[in-house]
């Protein structure tokens, strides 16, 4: 026994809680993090969650990205050459100058070029035979027979990124057996893709690349064109989205082949991109894995940012080629403790503040101003803040027969739970103050964001004192009283008014912020029932119109107010039409002030169309406006080129990681504490010991 200890503690180079497999090379530049939900959609045409872009971004190259240092946000080519020619037309076809009033333009034409020589990841579906012939488009049952995973094909092919590809993923956009999200939205502003949707709609996806969009034209091999109806200067901005980035006709072939569909080998799974990464490891009960993509095009670092960048080192690695790291690890972690003591252990390499953590992260220094508590410098952890282009709210799903609609009665009961819901409670207690409160969709630092007494909702808040202040109590009981719900009790039936709040919040640390939410309504005596369940059921819920109030959030897909607004656009609607407008709000000069400030600049005017918006969501209250967080990033000094980017999904191919401190570090940190054991082993021989020598003891007599 003591032998076996001494040799442990001598030999064993590692640590005993590394939770990483011993064959891990740490020579390699290996990102560790985590994922707590397991993404639903890996399909760029289908996924519409931050969680899932952590991994799509990396996949997946639209034609043009988001500088990764500049401020203000700056969009650059990304697979394209430059960035678009914009060519504006009248109803007759006729060219238009650049400065034509928006009335007079009838279309606009985006004409894309993108870069020759890019190629895709190795995958299965472009694998050809000697004599060109695709291998495993058409798998025989035998084939298959063999095939349980995708990395179960051991013949793999690539091919240049061609402008056809582009055009093929916007014709899934409405293909009904994808239901993409942006879909209906599209149809609005792409020429022909409305009648094209109508053409395809009983075909099957194989059949996409045999029918053209009128509006959406292969102009050659490396050029594309886009039509736009009217003027929508916005839509430059979905064009740095995975909705438009390319997508060959041999992903649909392949991954249409139901004897693979059955096994669950498909393009919702297993992506096929052009980007610096590639998903190698999908299990999403464990862990994803992706590494670098051997075949990604030259693409450098920046060489410029903004001022502070160069001090703050991120240009160290200016015009270097990217990416910098190899292979990224995110591991399931449904708990924060468990995934906050291993960033401290160093098996993380970066981390947010959970509220319990907050205290041993964060301190107040004696200006009031925030930094990072001795523990955290000593470990050369690193922290970062920013005000996120992000707002969480409480949704009434405008179809449901109490909360929903646009009677008198339903819209006083909404107003009645914005005042009573106390977000600004919410902030301190749960959130240690890293939150401002909405006061509608908009928020700070995008286009008509007023933070002064002239931005108030003022039917939940007063000016008072120079600042914001929400509104008493009294004033939601008075509107409960006017909608027929005094004290909680209906007045038509006597009964007591119970809503339900659906929520994909259900682990032990949401437990008290549910509860806080039924003390909120309470407050009002309404009683609130939780019906909680995993997030993909949860969206699905939401898709069918059947939750009726609900948590949720949305980051901003570019700096504009368009962004937010349509997520109340009627046409949007997520039961009605698989949009984005989650609550199914519908007013008609809304929509019509909708489509109209979508097609103009930033101007007065446009400002003044957005008050109007404003004023009018404000008074329908389909939203308790929640909060916009403010984000708090810890790093290890490890970890190199981190700044916030609130708008680029591509983050992790300009990120670099310096393994060999890490392990460092690791020894350092996670050394193992062997004198209780040495003490309990040194105890247990004195305390045999005795025993043992009066046993020998009583043999000898024996034998005497």
């Amino acid at each position: 026994m003591s032998l076996c200890f001494i040799s442990l503690v001598a030999c064993n180079d590692g640590v005993l809680n590394n939770p990483y497999s011993a064959a891990a090379v740490e020579n390699q530049a290996v990102l560790y993090s985590s994922f707590s939900e397991r993404p639903k959609h890996l399909d760029p045409a289908k996924s519409y969650s931050s969680n899932e872009y952590v991994f799509i971004g990396q996949i997946y190259e639209p034609p043009f990205q988001y500088h990764y240092l500049k401020r203000p946000y700056e969009l650059e080519p990304l697979t394209a050459a430059q960035m678009p020619e914009v060519i504006y037309l009248d109803s007759d076809g006729n060219v238009l100058a650049k400065d034509a009033p928006a009335e007079n333009i009838a279309y606009s034409d985006y004409i894309i070029d993108i870069k020759p020589g890019i190629k895709y990841q190795p995958h299965a579906a472009l694998a050809k035979d000697a004599q060109g012939e695709y291998l495993h488009h058409q798998l025989t049952q035998a084939e298959l027979s063999e095939i349980t995973l995708l990395s179960d094909f051991t013949q793999t092919g690539t091919r240049e990124l061609v402008a056809a590809d582009y055009v093929h993923e916007i014709k899934r956009l409405v293909h009904p057996q994808i239901s993409s999200p942006i879909g209906e939205l599209m149809k609005q502003y792409i020429a022909g893709l409305g009648d094209y949707a109508l053409v395809i709609k009983d075909k099957p996806r194989t059949a996409l690349k045999d029918h053209e969009i009128s509006g959406v034209e292969v102009v050659d091999k490396y050029r594309y064109k886009i039509r736009i109806k009217g003027k929508y200067p916005q839509f430059i901005y979905w064009l740095a989205m995975p909705f438009f980035a390319p997508m060959p006709w041999e992903a649909d072939a392949f991954y249409s082949q139901q004897g693979l569909i059955d096994k669950n080998i498909t393009l919702d799974w297993q992506p096929l991109g052009t980007g610096a990464f590639m998903l190698e490891e999908n299990n999403p009960n464990l862990r994803m894995v992706m590494l670098k993509n051997p075949n990604y095009h030259a693409a450098f670092y920046p060489q410029e940012g903004e001022s502070g960048d160069q001090e703050q080192g991120l240009l160290h690695d200016a015009g270097k080629r990217l990416p910098f790291i190899d292979k990224a690890v995110y591991r399931l972690e449904k708990e924060t403790i468990p995934y906050w003591n291993k960033f401290l252990q160093g098996y993380y390499d970066a981390s947010g503040i959970a509220s319990d953590s907050f205290d041993q992260a964060v301190q107040f220094t004696g200006d009031g101003e925030l930094g990072l508590t001795i523990s955290m410098q000593e470990k050369g952890i690193q922290l970062q803040t920013a005000v996120t282009s992000s707002i969480f709210y409480m949704g009434f799903n405008m179809l449901d027969s109490i909360v929903g609609g646009d009677s008198e009665r339903a819209r006083k009961l909404r107003l009645a739970i914005s005042i009573a819901i106390d977000y600004e409670e919410y902030i301190s207690i749960f959130m240690n103050g890293r939150g401002v409160t909405a006061q509608d969709v908009i928020p700070p630092a995008i286009f008509g964001f007023n933070a002064g007494e002239q931005g108030i909702n003022p039917y939940v808040y007063d000016w008072v004192g120079g600042q914001a202040q929400r509104k008493p109590l009294q004033a939601a009981k008075q509107l409960m009283a006017a909608a027929g719900y005094a004290e909680g009790v209906d007045k038509e039936t006597g009964s007591a008014l119970i809503l339900y709040l659906d929520t994909a919040a259900s682990g032990p640390d949401d437990r008290a912020r549910l509860n806080w939410y039924r003390k909120q309504f309470a407050k009002l005596g309404i009683q609130l029932v939780i019906r909680a369940t995993d997030y993909n059921r949860f969206q699905q819920k939401m898709l069918n119109g059947n939750a009726q109030i609900f948590m949720w959030g949305w980051n901003a897909d570019y700096p504009d107010p368009e962004n937010f607004f349509f997520l109340l656009y009627g046409a949007n609607s997520k039961a009605l039409h698989g949009g984005e407008n989650a609550v199914n709000y519908q007013n008609s000069d809304f929509d019509r002030l909708f489509k109209q400030m979508s097609n103009m600049e930033n101007s007065p005017q446009r400002l003044a169309i957005v008050r109007e918006m404003q004023e009018i969501i404000r008074h329908d209250a389909p939203w308790v406006y929640g909060f916009h967080p403010k984000s708090f990033s810890l790093f290890h000094n490890w970890y190199h080129n981190l700044k916030p980017n609130l708008m680029a999904n591509n983050k992790l191919k300009y990120q670099r990681i310096e393994p060999r401190l890490r392990e460092e570090s690791r020894q350092q940190w996670n050394q193992p504490v062997l004198w209780p054991v040495i003490g309990i082993i040194v105890f247990l021989v004195l305390l045999i010991l005795p025993a043992i020598r009066s046993f020998q003891r009583r043999a000898r007599e024996t034998i005497k």
